[in-house]
Formats: structure tokens, sequence, C-alpha cells
């Protein structure tokens, strides 16, 4: 029996409701999904949408320091961010700096308790040295006294011997460590910083030497990164200390001669250097206001202007102190939401980042003059399905161009996907209905 026209026309509805949305799954299937990017040029042409939010502190710009040293750096020592750099990144000889990393590689691969032999080869090391003769016998925690208090050229071969096997083997480790810190242009051949030069496979050569940022990046490892970082500090941080030798027969006071600890408030430690290729180095650090800094010099004048780089020192930590602040940089979370199609109707979808309130706080060291970008990136369009919970975008900061922090939006709701089976039910469902 054929059904009246009223019927027919109800199927033929029915009918192309279902060719029409199998068609536009057909459409939509043929448009790919844009997925959120973090990185390249052409994000704009990509579907990402960005929204910018800029706050600059009106400044002056920068002060220019009056310096004597050749390189320097002032190093914020929780981020590692550079805030004033002069020649930062030129290679220069370090001296005795060098043996902060000699310390730190002694404490992390050694036992305090273990004993150490002065070698021939120890005990003619050149002055400064602690002058014992080949064979004695010390405990290593003495020795890294006597290498961080009064910088001698001997102990630092014998702590350099018996971590190492030997100097060359102690100065790989020491390159390696420099690597794993992130410090490609710092390259070491002696434990106590004598300038020296090697031969390259390439047939080239090679000087002991460091950059002012990389140096001052090492000693952050020292202060902060670490497992043995208090010992470390505890070291250096001592005023004086007799050493002896294993048999008690051989002693000698060691004092420190870091002029920074007495000269102001909130020094944490340091390292002094000099050799005639050098001239005068320091690296130290300070802590003020629950910020701290890091500072290294090289080639902070020549015999006979030792005190240089206490001026140097002074000038740069001062300059921090005075400009550099912590201030939170957080902004509130505006509502936002992303276009979702392919479900059985597009649908604005909230996102959030989904952050407890006291976890709304970014605070950053910044001056005057430093600016703080706020850029949030979200995609003009998601397709179904998406779940409650998937990352949509991200809000990001940046500091002075550089990125400082990052934090996933999340979607809020669940969309399906509208698929052919779910047309299939809707046209049974329509049918069962007239029935």
């Amino acid at each position: 029996m054929i059904g009246s026209g009223e019927t027919m026309g109800k199927r033929s509805r029915a009918y192309g409701l279902m060719i029409g949305i199998t068609a536009g799954f057909a459409v939509w299937g043929s448009v790919a999904v844009q997925p959120c990017a973090m990185s390249g040029e052409n994000t704009e042409r990509e579907g990402i949408k960005w929204e910018r939010s800029i706050e600059t502190v009106q400044g002056q710009g920068k002060e220019k320091l009056r310096l004597h040293a050749v390189s320097a750096v002032l190093m914020d020592g929780v981020s590692g961010r550079i805030l004033y750099g002069k020649e930062e990144q030129s290679f220069r000889p370090m001296a005795s700096t060098t043996k902060i990393m000699t310390c730190i590689l002694a404490l992390e691969n050694g036992n305090p308790e273990d004993i150490c032999r002065f070698s021939s080869k120890a005990a003619t090391q050149p002055k400064v040295h602690l002058g014992a003769p080949a064979g004695t016998q010390f405990r290593l925690q003495e020795l890294l006294y006597s290498l961080m208090l009064e910088s001698h050229n001997d102990s630092a071969v014998a702590i350099a011997e018996h971590i190492g096997g030997s100097v060359e083997g102690f100065a790989s480790m020491m390159n390696q460590k420099a690597r794993d810190i992130g410090c490609k242009n710092t390259w070491f051949i002696t434990p106590n910083g004598l300038d020296a030069v090697c031969a390259m496979p390439d047939g080239g050569e090679k000087s002991h030497g460091t950059t002012a940022a990389e140096l001052a990046a090492i000693l952050r490892y020292c202060i902060r990164d670490s497992p043995k970082k208090d010992a470390f500090l505890e070291i250096t941080r001592t005023s004086g200390r007799t050493i002896t030798d294993c048999s008690g027969q051989y002693s000698r006071y060691c004092g420190n001669h870091n002029a920074l600890l007495t000269m102001m408030e909130g020094a944490l430690t340091g390292k002094t250097g000099f050799t005639g290729g050098a001239g005068y180095s320091y690296v130290g650090a300070l802590e003020s206001q629950g910020r701290t800094f890091i500072i290294a010099l090289l080639g902070s004048g020549w015999p006979p202007h030792k005190a240089y780089k206490w001026e140097d020192a002074k000038a740069l930590l001062e300059y921090g102190k005075e400009h550099y602040h912590y201030r939170d940089v957080f902004e509130p979370e505006e509502p936002r939401t992303v276009l979702v199609e392919g479900g059985k109707e597009p649908e604005r979808v909230p996102v959030s980042s989904r952050l407890k309130e006291e976890q709304r706080h970014l605070k950053l060291l910044v001056s005057d003059w430093d600016q703080v970008e706020c850029v949030t990136r979200l995609p003009d369009m998601r397709k179904a399905p998406v779940r409650s919970g998937d990352v949509a975008g991200y809000q990001i900061y940046r500091l002075n161009g550089e990125v400082a922090a990052v934090y996933p939006l999340y979607m809020e709701a669940s969309v399906d996907e509208w698929k052919f089976s779910s047309c299939v039910q809707m046209v049974l469902e329509f049918f069962a209905k007239k029935r």
C-alpha cells in the first residue's frame, strides 16, 4: 500500500535531512584541524589568534656604568637573566676564578675524608702555593679550604689528580660539567687557572678561559643547583682556618681573601683571581631583600690596581640593588571562548587556566625600563570532538621579548563529534515517532 502525499512528503524531508547532514560531514572532514602553535612566523595565517597586553614602566633606560673590567656581568641568581653586561660574551682568561669549578667537582665526586697525596707535579706548582713537599697527605676537605681561601695552586693539582686521576682527566671532567651547565664558550686546561694553551685534534690551539656571562653561570650552579651547594657555601664563607696534614706535622693558616664578605651586607660567596694574562678577576654573589645577584669580572685592572675589582664589584651590586626589584606581573584572567565546529551545531566553549587563587602570581625581577608582555594564543576554531581539560591554547608572559612563563588554557566543556551514525539515529527516531 502506497502512503498518502503527506506521509510521502514527510519521508522525503527526512531523507533530505539525512543527505544534507551527510554532505555537511563530508565537507567538515576535509578541513584540517589547526594545532595551537608555540612558535613560527606564520602562526597568524594558520588560524591562531593573538591577544596582547603590554605593560611598560617608563624610565630613563639603562645607566651606563664606568667599570675598570674589560668584561663584566650582573646576573639574576634565580633566573640566570643578565641584568647588565659589558663585553659579557667575550672569551678571556679567568685565572683563579677557575677554582670554583675545581671545588664543586671535588665536592660532587669525592668524600671530605678522602686522602689526597701531593705528587711531585703538585709540589712544584708556582705561588701562590701551600708549599707542602711531595708525598705529604691531606684530607680532601683540608685541601678545599686551602684551595678556596688562599687559592693555593698546588692544592688544586693534588685535588685534580685525586678526583680525575690526572690533571688532564680532571680537565675533561671540568669541560663536561661546563657543557652540562650550558657553558659553550668555556674551556678548562688547568684546575688552578694558570694561563695555559693546549693543542687540539684539528691542529689548532685553545686557551684556558671563559666569558663573564658563563663564569657567573658556573657560580650560579655552585650556589643554587649543585647537590653540594651548602658545602660549597660553607667553605667559601669561612673567614679563616688552620689546615693540617694527616700526620699532624705540617700545618698552615689560610685566610679568606674575598673582601666582599666584609665589604657589603648580604655577601654570600666569591673567588678572586690573578695572572699576568688575565689581570685581576672576580666572581661573587650577594643576597638582598629576597634577591640574589651574581657578578663576574674579567680583566679588572693589572698591577698595581688590585682594588679595581672591588670598586667594580660594588658598582655592579649597588646598581642591581637600586634598579631591580620583584614585581607581580600576573594579569587578571579574562573570559575567553573557542568556537567548536563539527558537533550537532557550532558552539563557543569557555577556556581557562584553571589556576587556583594562590597560583595567580608571577613575580619577576624587573627594572623601570623592562617591558613585560602577556600574549594569549588561541585558535579561532577547533573541530569536534573536544573534551573538557583539553589544552586549547596558552597564555605567555615575555620579559623583554624572552619567554618568562607559559600557562596552558584548558577547554571547560566537552563537545562530541556529530557523525553519520548520529544522523541515521536521528532519522530512525523521526520515523519511529511518526508511525
